[in-house]
């Protein structure tokens, strides 16, 4: 197949490729004519037909399989008819089993170690309670220009309109499919621990957006032995059962020492806080460093019978020049883009004899293991969890040493 002469790009054309292994974002590599295809909707091992759907000339492009010639035994007819090529683009891997899914994401953060952080280790993806469908408890939805409330395609600002969501837990979207939106409204949905459904409205008029909370706004969720009440629109994990399951792995691994020090870096309300305060008891410090004001509140709130938890509002990298050391254990959560030289510079500093870190991607971890290492930091453990079922998103805790 050749380049378009009048494009320079091969946008549009369908091609027929053997499909190799899988990548980092929901996709499976393949090649033709010595480029590199990045083709989704397709599986390891598949011969497909694929039609070019973003070539900016270079090496690689994306593509969309739209026909298997020769299908992989772990294909499935995916849940939901929306789980197709330019349709929505929030599931990547509606169309493999579930067992299978497990093994690409495995696969993934077997890739991003070695090749980022030079590190050979076997990764097993673990399933939580619940199943593959109904766990997303928090959405956000946008509304076309009918007013109908979706998702937007892969890659593009096109909605596309719902009535419901396998993924989603049951009963959260009745109120916003059922009701038409101001167009290009962003809608929130949250249902938390005990049922609720919250809902809020974000409109931008004349260059202001503008917040509306229409139900609810108060979430009360149950993890780590305790009950919480927070923001409902803030950061909390979005699976029910993954709270839980990261709190456990955190209290197996920190092992403050009773009146040892502690910090809990990119805190949220503190739910690995008030593991590390049972640990190093009363006498114990625990500082939690969070950047959303309304998060340290709720925190704070949360918190309010462990005082040992100190907490401090704003980056990271700005907050640890002054925190109390040496530390004992150190835990973090950063955001998706990992935490970076600045913020590894600061913990080691510290000296802590072991840290826990909990990553949402795995090629920001590898990065950081590998910042890690350049300070004598090895990678101990791992534990990886399917906290978000039919996408390519994985939920990663490593203790390095």
């Amino acid at each position: 197949m050749s380049v378009d002469a009048s494009t320079g790009t091969w946008l549009g054309r369908t091609i027929e490729l053997e499909v190799g292994a899988v990548a980092h974002g929901g996709h499976c590599v393949a090649r033709a004519e010595g480029r590199v295809v990045f083709v989704r909707h397709a599986l390891p091992g598949e011969r497909v037909l694929a039609t070019v759907t973003e070539d900016k000339g270079g090496s690689f492009c994306r593509a969309d399989a739209i026909e298997v010639l020769e299908a992989s035994p772990e294909r499935v007819e995916p849940p939901c008819p929306l789980a197709a090529p330019g349709e929505c683009g929030g599931c990547d891997w509606q169309h493999a089993t579930p067992g299978h899914q497990r093994e690409l994401k495995a696969a993934v953060v077997m890739e991003q170690l070695k090749r980022l952080a030079g590190i050979d280790r076997e990764v097993v993806v673990e399933a939580l309670d619940g199943g593959p469908l109904d766990w997303r408890s928090r959405v956000r939805l946008v509304a076309g220009k009918d007013g109908k409330a979706g998702f937007r395609a892969h890659h593009s600002h096109r909605v596309i309109a719902i009535d419901d969501c396998p993924i989603t837990v049951p009963g959260a979207l009745d109120d916003v499919v059922s009701r038409n939106w101001r167009p290009g409204s962003e809608i929130e949905v949250t249902k938390d621990g005990e049922g609720q459904v919250h809902l809020r409205d974000l409109s931008t008029v004349h260059g202001k957006t503008r917040s509306r909370q229409l139900a609810g706004g108060i979430a009360v969720q149950h993890a780590a032995g305790r009950d919480w009440r927070l923001d409902a629109h803030g950061f909390w994990q979005v699976h029910p059962a993954a709270a839980d399951a990261l709190a456990a792995v955190v209290a197996e691994w920190a092992e403050a020492p009773r009146d040892g020090v502690a910090w809990d870096l990119y805190a949220g309300v503190g739910l690995f806080a008030s593991v590390l305060a049972e640990q190093v008891g009363p006498r114990g410090r625990v500082l939690a460093v969070e950047s959303g004001r309304r998060a340290v509140a709720d925190g704070e709130e949360n918190l309010a019978d462990l005082p040992q938890v100190r907490w401090r509002s704003g980056k990271v990298e700005h907050l640890l020049a002054d925190a109390p050391k040496p530390v004992d254990v150190v835990v973090l959560d950063p955001p998706r883009k990992g935490a970076g030289k600045a913020v590894v510079e600061s913990i080691v500093e510290g000296s802590p004899d072991r840290i826990v870190y909990v990553a949402c991607d795995p090629a920001a971890l590898a990065r950081d293991i590998a910042l890690f290492a350049g300070h004598g930091y090895g990678l101990v453990d791992l534990r990886a969890f399917d906290a978000f079922p039919m996408t390519h998103h994985v939920e990663c805790v490593a203790l390095l040493q």
